[in-house]
C-alpha cells in the first residue's frame, strides 16, 4: 500500500511547516511521507529547533526548501499553514488534497525573550494538535 504523501507548506519554510514537518515525522512514523517547503526560503528558525527539541523532536538537520513542483505533483496533501503559502501555492494537480491551517508567525512575536519563546511554544503545540488529528483521520479512511 502506498504511504500518503503530506507537503506542508508555508512562507519561507523556517517555522510552521518546519514545525509541522518535524511533528508528522515523529507521530507519523514510517506510516506517511512527510516534506515541507516555502514560497521562499528563509532559513531554518533557531527558536523553532529549539521550540522542537524542548518537546523532544529534532528537526536541527531540516532544511529550508523552495516548492519542489515534483513533489507537489506526487502529493495527497497539501497543507499550507499561512495565507500567503495558501494565496500562492501553485496549482496542485486534481487528486491532492489541499487543506489550510491558517497559524501565526511566532517569528513576528514580539515582547521578552520568555514571551517569544512562549509563542513557539504556544504554535508547535497547536500544529501537533493539528498533525495528530489529521493523521488519526487519514489512518481512518484507510
Amino acid at each position: 500500500m502506498k504511504k500518503p504523501l503530506i507537503y506542508f507548506l508555508c512562507t519561507g519554510n523556517s517555522c510552521r511547516s518546519q514545525m509541522a514537518e518535524g511533528w508528522a515525522k515523529h507521530l507519523g512514523g514510517d506510516a506517511v511521507e512527510v516534506y515541507s517547503a516555502g514560497i521562499e526560503t528563509h532559513g531554518l528558525n533557531p527558536r523553532a529547533v529549539k521550540a522542537m527539541r524542548d518537546a523532544g523532536v529534532d528537526i536541527s538537520t531540516h532544511t529550508s526548501d523552495l516548492i519542489d513542483q515534483k513533489i507537489l505533483e506526487r502529493a495527497d496533501y497539501v497543507i499550507t499553514l499561512c495565507g500567503d503559502a495558501k494565496d500562492k501555492c501553485p496549482v496542485t494537480p486534481p487528486h491532492v488534497k489541499r487543506i489550510h491551517w491558517g497559524l501565526p508567525d511566532p517569528a513576528k512575536a514580539t515582547g521578552t525573550e520568555s514571551d517569544i519563546e512562549a509563542k513557539f511554544n504556544e504554535v508547535r503545540d497547536d500544529i501537533r494538535r493539528r498533525v495528530e488529528r489529521f493523521l488519526h483521520d487519514i489512518a481512518s479512511q484507510t
